[in-house]
């Protein structure tokens, strides 16, 4: 998304809302650095002030991270993604615990809602998921894998659960990358047919306790490592 110069009225905020998109659109990936401030300067045509201000309060929300003497690097796409990183940091088990209680329900949504395009896409991203396990391409496994979860919740076409699972996108893929790590030796990765059979049969039920029977295990590695 180009930046352009904004109206006068409320500059702050309309530098906010150019920066925030231009986040969310993957103008700058998670990971990298910004345009320096003589750069956005120039771009938005406002006062140096007036880009400090938008930066602190995007650091605040946690979407950039200010480095001394580095630049500004984009921390997470989304506000509420921010926040999880802000108040989870390291803490693998608290993420765990946040997922567990949208892939739950989500699950047992997309049981009741699924159509079958839905069940389509989630047939071909789990078949993916396993498939980039076996040929040992971890990176391609941790993609799909988060994927498949999030197809998961949107196949229950609830549309603010969906947004708010999509906002955790970066920490519910460094979840998995995490806890998959532990299992690089194993021939097969955690099982989700369970879940998938579960939708397709159009079982809720079935469905939520397949869910929380994988992230129980999970989070139950995080007190006991050698689980």
């Amino acid at each position: 998304m180009p930046l352009a110069a904004p109206q006068r009225a409320g500059l702050v905020d309309q530098v906010i809302g150019q920066l925030r998109e231009a986040i969310r659109q993957g103008e700058w990936p998670v990971g990298e650095r910004i345009p320096t401030e003589q750069e956005l300067v120039t771009t938005l045509g406002v006062g140096r002030n007036t880009i400090r201000e938008a930066v602190r309060a995007l650091a605040h929300s946690g979407l950039l991270e200010v480095r001394q003497g580095d630049g500004t690097y984009v921390r997470a796409t989304s506000e509420v993604s921010g926040a999880v990183r802000r108040l989870c940091g390291s803490q693998l088990r608290e993420v765990l615990q946040v997922r567990r209680t949208l892939e739950v329900e989500g699950a047992a949504l997309a049981a009741r809602e699924r159509t079958e395009a839905d069940l389509e896409l989630l047939t071909t991203l789990l078949d993916r998921r396993d498939r980039a396990w076996a040929d040992g391409e971890f990176t391609a496994f941790v993609r799909t894998d988060a994927e498949f979860h999030l197809a998961v919740v949107q196949a229950g076409h609830n549309t603010l659960l969906s947004e708010l699972y999509r906002g955790l996108t970066e920490v519910v893929t460094a979840s998995v990358a995490t806890t998959s790590q532990a299992d690089l030796s194993k021939a097969e990765a955690i099982d989700h047919r369970g879940i998938l059979d579960a939708i397709a049969a159009k079982d809720p039920r079935r469905a939520s306790e397949q869910a929380r029977g994988f992230l129980d295990e999970l989070i139950a590695r995080q007190t006991d490592p050698t689980g």
